[in-house]
């Protein structure tokens, strides 16, 4: 067994932070999205600004009611994560009627002629276990203020 110092043992937890913190700024900096950061406060109280959640891609036919999903606004092309709420299939098109869990009433502003928001704005869906988001806490703090200066 290996027996390491009680002085290195006591720093490996911020060696381990601060290189979550160097990935995690690096990622949202390249505009990569296997991670998104949350910024504001629509999901509320599950997801805080600061969160760094976990994408994955799915076909839209893997999206299901429930599941918390990141898509493209019609504005300015930034991403918005929130739950799905309903889900229609019109034409061979599925169209995602999203909300903050914080929010009073759906993203209407981002549907796609009223119906919901179209498939091919979807990024992908944050990664969860049993309706368990997978995030870190907070983590993504440093990158929010970076992007902002």
């Amino acid at each position: 067994m290996i027996s390491l110092p009680k002085r290195l043992i006591s720093i490996i937890p911020a060696l381990i932070l601060v290189g979550a913190l160097i990935l995690v700024t690096m990622l949202y900096i390249s505009h990569e999205v296997p991670a998104a950061i949350v910024k504001g406060r629509s999901m509320l109280p599950l997801l805080r600004e600061g969160d760094v959640v976990f994408i994955t891609r799915c076909k839209p036919s893997e999206i299901g009611i429930g599941d918390i999903v990141i898509y493209r606004s019609r504005f300015e092309g930034r991403l918005v994560v929130h739950r799905v709420v309903d889900i229609k299939y019109i034409n061979g098109v599925y169209y995602f009627v999203t909300k903050g869990d914080n929010n009073a009433i759906p993203d209407y502003n981002e549907f796609d002629y009223n119906i919901g928001v179209n498939q091919a704005r979807i990024v992908g869906k944050v990664i969860s276990v049993d309706n368990l988001v997978f995030k870190i806490p907070y983590v993504g703090y440093l990158a929010l203020i970076i992007r902002r200066a």
